[in-house]
C-alpha cells in the first residue's frame, strides 16, 4: 500500500472528506468499535510546538486502534543538529508507519517528510492551515445536526489557521453557509481566500468575509470562534487588542441565532475572544467538539492507513455514517 499524506485539506477528495467526516461520526457514536486497525503499526508523534488537544487526541487514538506510539519532544532529534528534513524522512519512513507533526509552521519542512511513499505525515497544524481542526469541526456538526450540506455557521475573530481551515472544508459542502466576521488587518489570506471561492463556486456553497460587525444576518446553526492569539505567534501591533475587542463573541450574537451552538477549537480565555457565560453556557458544545478531536484522529489514522474511502464518503447528504 502506499502511504497517503494529510498536510492539507487539498490533499483529500470530496469523497475522502466526506469519508473521514462520517467515519470520526461513527466512533463518536459508539457506532463502529475500534477492532485494531492499526495493530502492529507505529505512530510517531512529533510536537515542537505546546499542544493539549491535538497531541493527546493523536496519541489517544492510535493506541485505540492497536498501535505503538513514539512521542518526541522539541529537542530530541538530529535535526537540530543539522540533518536535513529530506534525510530525517528518509530514516522516519524506514522505521514508522505514521508521523503525526507540528514543528516550524512551514508546511514545506512537511511535505519534505512526505517525499516518500513508506509513511504517512499527518499535519498537527502549521501556521497556514490546521486541517485535522477542520475535519473535527466537521465531525462535531455533523454528530450535532445529521448533516452539514446547507448549514450556516458564523465564524468570528481572527482569520488564523483555524478560520481558513474551516473556510477550506465548509466550502466543500453544497448549500453550507459561512460568514466569517474578521478584524481589519487580519483576516484570511487573499490565497485562502481564492481556494474557498474555487470550492464554494463548485460546490454551491457560500463564503463570505466581512470586516466589521454590523448588519449581522441570523438563522446560523452555529457561531464559532477561536483564541486570539494563535499557538506560537504574536502580534506586531501594540494596539491589537482594540482592534478585536469589537469581535467577542457575547450572548447579544443568539439574539437572531437562538437555536446555534456555540463552537471553539480551545483553548479559550474567557473574557476575550468570549463571554464566559457563552464558552460555559447550555448552547456550548466546545467540549464535546474536544472530544471529537480522538474520534477524528481515529478517522484520519485509518484513512492514511487503510486506503479506503467507505461507502458514506459517496453520500452528498453526509447523513449516513461509515461503516
Amino acid at each position: 500500500m502506499t502511504a497517503r499524506h494529510l498536510i492539507s485539506l487539498d490533499d483529500l477528495t470530496d469523497d475522502d472528506l466526506r469519508w473521514i467526516t462520517a467515519r470520526g461520526a461513527s466512533y463518536s457514536a459508539g457506532l463502529v468499535p475500534p477492532t485494531g486497525p492499526l495493530e502492529g503499526e507505529v505512530v510517531g508523534v512529533y510536537f515542537r510546538r505546546t499542544s493539549t488537544r491535538t497531541r493527546t487526541a493523536f496519541s489517544s487514538g492510535a493506541l485505540r486502534l492497536g498501535a505503538k506510539i513514539i512521542a518526541f519532544g522539541p529537542d530530541d532529534l538530529q535535526l537540530n543538529t543539522g540533518e536535513t528534513t529530506e534525510d530525517t524522512g528518509q530514516v522516519f519512513s524506514r522505521m514508522l508507519d505514521v508521523l503525526v507533526a507540528r514543528t516550524s509552521g512551514d508546511p514545506a519542512e512537511l511535505r519534505g517528510w512526505a517525499g516518500q511513499d513508506r509513511m504517512s505525515v499527518v499535519n498537527a497544524m502549521s501556521a497556514d492551515e490546521h486541517p485535522t481542526q477542520a475535519l473535527t469541526d466537521l465531525t462535531t456538526l455533523l454528530r450535532q445536526f445529521g448533516r452539514i450540506d446547507g448549514l450556516r455557521v458564523l465564524y468570528v475573530g481572527e482569520g488564523n489557521n483555524t478560520a481558513a481551515a474551516l473556510a477550506l472544508a465548509l466550502s466543500r459542502f453544497p448549500g453550507t453557509v459561512l460568514e466569517l466576521r474578521t478584524p481589519p488587518g487580519y483576516g484570511l489570506s487573499p490565497e485562502v481566500r481564492e481556494r474557498a471561492a474555487r470550492s464554494a463556486a463548485r460546490s454551491g456553497a457560500e463564503v463570505t468575509e466581512l470586516h466589521h460587525m454590523d448588519g449581522r444576518r441570523g438563522g446560523f446553526d452555529a457561531v464559532y470562534t477561536s483564541r486570539w492569539q494563535t499557538t506560537g505567534t504574536s502580534k506586531p501591533d501594540p494596539g491589537w487588542r482594540a482592534v478585536f475587542a469589537p469581535f467577542t463573541v457575547t450572548p447579544e450574537l443568539w439574539r437572531d441565532s437562538p437555536d446555534a451552538v456555540f463552537m471553539h477549537d480551545l483553548p479559550a480565555h474567557r473574557g476575550e475572544e468570549v463571554a464566559a457565560e457563552v464558552l460555559d453556557g447550555p448552547r456550548s458544545i466546545a467540549f464535546d467538539q474536544a472530544a471529537n478531536k480522538m474520534y477524528s484522529a481515529m478517522a484520519v489514522l485509518e484513512w492514511c492507513r487503510s486506503g479506503t474511502a467507505g461507502t458514506a464518503a459517496r453520500n452528498r447528504t453526509g447523513e449516513a455514517v461509515a461503516q
